[in-house]
């Protein structure tokens, strides 16, 4: 999932239809009307007022309800503008004010602003972030928890063609065919990056959304598929994730990207989050969501809870 973060997210997204007030073919940057369904519900806004919003798949959804829910807990009254798109489709609502803040991923979004980026370390590409991020945003504290892109192969693939890295694919490039977002045809992190780095142009790229990759891959309709690091469909489906030794994703860790006018009244809740969340927390809540089709809200709700937030 370039971490845009993977990804209308067919039937994963289904499991986030709660949070999403995006139906009908309605203007999914419109206003909602009243926080999400199985929200808090939020205060009389006397703490005042943000907008959350999130990519088009369904950990950021999650992330986007524990943001709201967050912030709600301390008195704000939280908006949801949920599943909006892509990177490039949601950059433009936060630049434009639609929304207020979303969950991002350092090594992606430093990947989105500076092309030509060669760090990799978490704490290296967060400073690199900072100084990139565009006049009117700014970033909040990184978290612990990281979810990055990744190339998985069935354990058949990895047997036949003898796969353990990404470089081990440039063997096989007249029989390759990957299945990934649209946008991973453009990005570094994506066909882009694994030509320069790797040397390695694939036969065929197929253009896909998040269960429509997975079960691609499933079906031997790809031969390998960008997914997500934390997608529980990886263990789920026996995966193997090839590494990656010249970090051509590099670092991915969850930080808030809001607008500058916000960010007073946003980080000392935002930074709390970000201090208690950690990739083990976030996995198991992306599995409760997806695969044991629990209502996000709740999910979120929970985790704040245990983690003292509520």
């Amino acid at each position: 999932m370039t971490r845009t973060r993977f990804l209308a997210a067919g039937l994963l997204l289904a499991a986030v239809v709660p949070l999403a007030a995006c139906g009908g073919g309605g203007d999914p940057l419109a206003p909602a009307s009243s926080p999400a369904a199985g929200g808090t519900g939020g205060s009389t806004g006397a703490a005042g007022s943000v907008k959350v919003g999130s990519a088009d798949f369904p950990e950021s959804a999650l992330l986007g309800e524990i943001y709201a829910q967050a912030l709600e807990a301390k008195g704000m009254t939280a908006t949801r503008q949920f599943n909006i798109g892509s990177r490039e489709t949601y950059l433009k609502a936060i630049s434009g004010g639609e929304v207020d803040v979303l969950a991002e991923y350092t090594g992606s979004l430093l990947n989105f602003y500076d092309k030509n980026a060669k760090v990799t370390q978490p704490d290296e590409v967060y400073s690199a972030l900072q100084k990139v991020v565009p006049q009117g945003l700014t970033v909040l504290d990184k978290s612990a928890a990281e979810d990055k892109n990744s190339l998985a192969v069935t354990k058949d693939t990895a047997s036949q063609w003898s796969l353990k890295a990404i470089p081990d694919l440039a063997a096989h490039q007249a029989d390759l065919t990957i299945g990934a977002p649209p946008e991973f045809k453009t990005r570094q992190q994506g066909l882009v990056g694994l030509k320069s780095v790797y040397n390695i142009t694939p036969k065929e790229f197929r253009p896909l959304q998040s269960q429509a990759t997975v079960e691609a891959l499933k079906n031997g309709q790809v031969k390998a598929a960008n997914i997500f690091s934390t997608d529980p469909s990886i263990a789920a489906n026996g995966f193997v994730v090839l590494d990656d030794p010249q970090s051509l994703f590099g670092s991915d860790n969850v930080v808030p990207l809001v607008r500058t006018d916000k960010a007073e009244s946003l980080k000392a809740v935002l930074n709390a989050v970000s201090a208690k969340l950690d990739t083990t927390s976030l996995a198991d809540m992306v599995k409760q969501v997806v695969v044991d089709k629990k209502d996000a809200s709740e999910v979120a709700k929970t985790w704040l809870a245990s983690a003292g937030l509520a």
